[in-house]
């Protein structure tokens, strides 16, 4: 109801709802380093990198170049 509980802005800090988006801010980067934590320990798995740089040097030419550009929308959508 109206006027019952806490204030959702006072004037000695921030309101309920900045420090929420600060809190949900917080939260969505520390995901994302999780994330890239795993995918930068995931190509450090001994061969994996050698894997790729020999497709890379044996795949036709037009083959890497589908490659980059489905790598670019898969990119994008995100």
């Amino acid at each position: 109801m109206i006027g019952q509980g806490e204030p959702l802005r006072t004037a000695e800090g921030p309101s309920k709802l900045d420090e929420a988006k600060v809190r949900s801010a917080a939260d969505t980067v520390k995901v994302t380093i999780q994330r890239l934590g795993e995918a930068i320990n995931a190509g450090r798995r001994p061969g994996a990198l050698d894997r790729l740089a020999n497709w890379a040097r044996e795949a036709p030419l037009h083959a890497v170049a589908v490659a980059f550009l489905v790598g670019v929308v898969h990119g994008r959508r995100r």
